[in-house]
Formats: C-alpha cells, sequence, structure tokens
C-alpha cells in the first residue's frame, strides 16, 4: 500500500505529506512511482507474459513528462501520443520510435510530418481526411506509414458523455458506414505508402463493466472478417484502447485488469482459429489506470465559510486550474485532512477553489474533521488529468510534480512561475 497513515499524518510512498507541502509548497502533485510499477507489473502479469503477441501502450494524455516517459520506457511498454507536443515530448526523453503509436482525431499537416520523420510505430488514422493527407505526406517524403484505422463500434457503455467515445455520435473514429469505410480500406491495401495493418477502438473511459469492450470487439472482428473475404487481405493487428476503471471514491468497483483482458482474448483466439489465422497481435492502452490511484494533490486549506444550516465551505489553495474534472463532468474524488489523518470525522464540508467561478468545487459535503486554516488537504487518485488539464485561469500558476518513491522525492516538473505565465506575452511598441 503506497498510502499509510503514522501518528495521525498520511504518508504516501513512504514519504510524509506534510513534509512534502512543506518543502515543495501548495499546490502540489506527488506521483508515486512504486504504484506505476506496480500497474505495469500487473499488464505484464495479466497481458503481456500471459499472452503471446500482445503490446501495452500507456496513453500519454493521462500524465506525460520527460520522467514519465523514462518510467514508461523501462518497465516495457510503449507510448500513445496524441498532439505534437506529446510526440515531441517523447522525442526529447528519446523514447523508441518503433514503440510510439500516433492517435488523434485532427493531426495537422506538420504533427504528421514530424511523425513520419520520427519512425513511429503505428499511426492511427482517425478519418478518411486523414488518410489522404498521410498518403502524400509519405509520398513526399518517400516512406511508407504503418496504420490501424480507428473505427467507430456504436456501442452503448455506462459513463459520463464527455468520456464517451465509442458511439455513434462521436468525432472519434471512422463511422461503420459501408460508402466511407470500404473504401478506406481498399485505398489503404492498394496504397505505396501505407502500410495497413488492422483496426483501432476505444469505447470510452472510466468504465468498470466489461460488456462495452466486447460488444466493441464483435463489430472489429466482423469488420476483419469482412476485409479478409472481400479483399483477400488479413489484418495482423486489433488494437482494444483502454478505459479500464479505477478507484476514486467508495462507490467505485474497479476491477483486475484480467476481468477486462481474459474474455477479449479468449473471443480473439477462438475468431483465429475458427478463421485459420494466425493469432493477431492485440494492443491495449492504459493511461488512467497506470498513473490515476499513483498520484494525489496535496492543498493548503485557506478561507473557511460556514453558512449556517446550508453548508460549510472549506477554501483551498488551487482549485479548478489544477483539477477540471470536477466542474468539467462533475468527477467526484475522496480527500483526507493530512495532519489530521486519524482524528474522528465531526463534520460534512465542501470544497471549493480561488478561482472566480462558482462551479470551482473540488468535493462536496465530504466528512473530516475539524477543519482550520493552514491544514494540509490531500485528494486522492489525481495522477491521470489533473496536471494533464491544468491551466491559468485567474493567471493562477501551475502546480510542480513530485516523483516519489520508498520514502525519496525527487522533482519531475517546477512549479510555474509569475514569469513563466508572462514569458510569451507581448507589448505592442505603440503601447509602451
Amino acid at each position: 500500500m503506497v498510502k499509510k497513515i503514522e501518528n495521525g499524518i498520511l504518508y504516501f510512498d513512504g514519504c510524509n505529506t506534510l513534509e512534502l507541502a512543506k518543502k515543495y509548497n501548495t499546490p502540489l502533485y506527488v506521483i508515486s512511482e512504486n504504484e506505476i510499477i506496480n500497474r505495469c507489473k500487473e499488464i505484464r502479469e495479466s497481458f503481456l507474459n500471459k499472452y503471446p503477441n500482445t503490446k501495452a501502450v500507456y496513453a500519454s494524455k493521462a500524465f506525460l513528462s520527460l520522467a514519465m516517459c523514462k518510467i514508461i520506457e523501462r518497465e516495457g511498454l510503449g507510448l500513445d501520443v496524441v498532439s505534437g507536443g506529446e510526440l515531441y515530448t517523447a522525442i526529447e526523453a528519446g523514447f523508441p520510435a518503433e514503440k510510439l503509436e500516433f492517435n488523434g482525431n485532427n493531426k495537422s499537416a506538420s504533427e504528421l510530418r514530424m511523425a513520419v520523420s520520427y519512425g513511429v510505430g503505428r499511426i492511427i488514422v482517425d478519418n478518411t481526411f486523414e488518410l489522404d493527407l498521410l498518403e502524400e505526406i509519405c509520398k513526399s517524403e518517400n516512406k511508407t506509414a504503418k496504420i490501424l484505422f480507428r473505427i467507430t463500434p456504436g456501442v452503448k457503455i455506462n459513463t459520463h458523455k464527455y468520456i464517451t467515445t465509442g458511439n455513434k455520435d462521436s468525432k472519434f473514429g471512422i463511422p461503420l458506414n459501408e460508402n466511407i469505410i470500404y473504401p478506406a480500406i481498399e485505398k489503404a491495401i492498394k496504397s505505396e505508402h501505407i502500410e495497413f495493418i488492422g483496426f483501432h477502438y476505444h469505447v470510452g473511459s472510466q468504465l468498470h463493466d466489461n460488456r462495452s469492450h466486447l460488444a466493441a470487439l464483435e463489430t472489429s472482428l466482423a469488420l476483419v472478417n469482412f476485409t479478409i473475404d472481400k479483399y483477400g487481405y488479413t489484418p495482423s493487428e486489433l488494437n482494444i484502447g483502454g478505459g479500464f476503471g479505477i478507484k476514486y471514491t467508495e462507490n467505485d468497483n474497479p476491477k483486475p485488469l484480467s476481468y477486462f483482458i481474459d474474455p477479449i482474448m479468449d473471443r480473439i483466439e477462438r475468431f483465429c482459429t475458427e478463421k485459420n489465422l494466425d493469432m493477431m497481435q492485440v494492443i491495449i492502452e492504459p493511461g488512467r489506470w497506470v498513473i490515476g490511484e499513483a498520484g494525489i494533490t496535496l492543498y493548503t486549506i485557506g478561507s473557511i465559510k460556514d453558512i449556517p444550516n446550508i453548508r460549510k465551505y472549506v477554501a483551498v489553495d488551487g482549485g479548478m486550474t489544477d483539477n477540471i474534472r470536477p466542474a468539467l463532468y462533475q468527477a467526484q474524488y475522496d480527500a483526507v485532512i493530512a495532519n489530521k489523518a486519524s482524528k474522528p470525522k465531526t463534520e460534512t464540508v465542501t470544497i471549493c477553489g480561488k478561482c472566480c467561478e462558482s462551479g470551482d468545487i473540488l468535493i462536496k459535503d465530504i466528512n473530516t474533521p475539524n477543519v482550520e486554516a493552514d491544514d494540509i488537504l490531500a485528494v486522492f487518485s489525481t495522477g491521470a488529468y489533473g496536471y494533464s488539464m491544468s491551466n491559468n485561469y485567474n493567471r493562477n500558476v501551475i502546480p510542480a510534480v513530485v516523483l516519489v518513491n520508498d520514502g525519496n522525492d525527487e522533482l519531475i516538473v517546477k512549479r510555474q512561475s509569475y514569469q513563466d505565465m508572462l514569458r510569451n506575452d507581448l507589448v505592442p511598441e505603440r503601447l509602451r
């Protein structure tokens, strides 16, 4: 367990959270290296070592830094990127090109050129416009790109609509309309500069039920079967995405990775046996599942506003600038007062941020001990999409990120300064 309480104080991967807050100031993102290692170990045991011809790539949109690239490479995973910035980070970290895949629904020409030039292992083509653009770029560079088509499987899932990606009405993926997907497959097969190797789907995020993955799998296998029968061409890879749920609050019931993986692999193996095919390579893309519970955020409590018979607001020195998910799609979190972690929870409060928005509420109606100014609040499971979605609203600075491991702490992202925020600001000469 990376979370532990000693003498009433919360420790995270062996580090005293109060000392971390004092050393690095707050708000502060804290990432447990051991939790990442444990998750990667489960990926190896439940997937990579258990089944032949498999690959796992970390969905870097959840959290990416140069240090994270190094950890992921060390643990034997590939990396999924969705923008030029994420790709550039991977390149600067020296991440192996062949272990990169480039996803995203609107890759620019310059981003695709960067990917082709670096020689990324797979480009996940999201639409027919991109297919044409990529073919043109590869032709001009005299190179060949290995691609998978991201499809929209059209399945129903039980999650927030903002993190649903596999339904028919989605900005992601090629719709399964015979006038769209079939010509795209045929063009990719015939292209001299495109090597079409398979299909990709991602049904959504934070899922605790495997039925949508299995439904999407059936759709994908039917498309593989069609491609074989229609074009005499056998796709060799199938990327089933990620979306495996984690624990944010006591209401969540996360499943082990095997709950999702085993029935999927069983079905693919049966399909390949029935069709007398070599086993397809199967790829997964866990992001949140790897990093989510590996992170906490530390805040210092400031003003406290008690409205009798209505609500007690407890304000922290961060908010929607370092965790926009509660405001964006009502994400729920759990937390403790790090310096009172063993004390009885005697009151119910609402944790709010310091931004000039009524929607800047991090946790509504949480039970805590008596809260006082300068207490340290630790919010759990913020490793995914906290730092990645941080912003400078109200000109608040983006927090630092600290990596902890068995009681050791190391800074891996510096705290942004006011000067950093102004770095790109210009004043025209006429306004001076």
